[in-house]
């Protein structure tokens, strides 16, 4: 039987084992350049639990990005149109990550929203260059290749619109090994 000690290590650890989503948009996957990118994740101890390609519809991306993310309400309708523009040229791939403190780590190695002020070493500041000012002027959607959800709220949220229960699976890799 475990001790009070030992199951309260248990719970703390179970606590900061955390689910994310992340989504790959249309110029990550038409580029090539998914399985470099996903890579990084993997090798920092992520663990994939679900994904899937789709090509989602307006309705899905309006509950995304605004009913979770609340883009409309921050950034104004005319840039939600125009990243929804963006995000139908293509398919996008869909990956629920779980890992310790999940969240806070892939936002770390995707880096900030906004491409030109992610650092080199990120996936942003590696592999995308735009600016919010260049897409505002050209009425273009912001192509800065991959969502991460921003807190863990959201994470649960994202995971739930995107995911079913049975598209998430269980399973151990090594890295658990030296986790617990």
């Amino acid at each position: 039987m475990a001790s009070s000690k030992e199951i309260k290590t248990t719970e703390a650890y179970n606590a900061l084992i955390q689910k994310s989503l992340v989504v790959f948009k249309p110029d990550a996957v038409q580029r090539g350049i998914v399985g470099e990118i996903l890579a990084r994740f993997e090798r920092v101890g992520l663990k994939i639990i679900g994904t899937k390609m789709l090509c989602p519809d307006k309705d899905h991306y309006h509950h995304h990005y605004e009913s979770i993310g609340k883009m409309i309400t921050r950034r104004g309708e005319e840039a939600f149109l125009e990243n929804l523009q963006y995000m139908a040229e293509g398919p996008v791939i869909a990956i629920v990550f779980e890992g310790i403190e999940a969240v806070e780590l892939i936002r770390k190695i995707v880096g900030p929203t906004e491409s030109k002020n992610a650092d080199m070493g990120t996936i942003r500041g590696d592999y995308s260059h735009m600016s919010f000012g260049y897409s505002n002027s050209k009425k273009i959607g912001f192509p800065n290749l991959i969502h991460a959800s921003g807190s863990v709220e959201e994470a649960e949220q994202e995971i739930n619109h995107w995911f079913s229960q049975n598209e998430l699976h269980t399973y151990e890799i090594l890295a658990d090994k030296f986790t617990r």
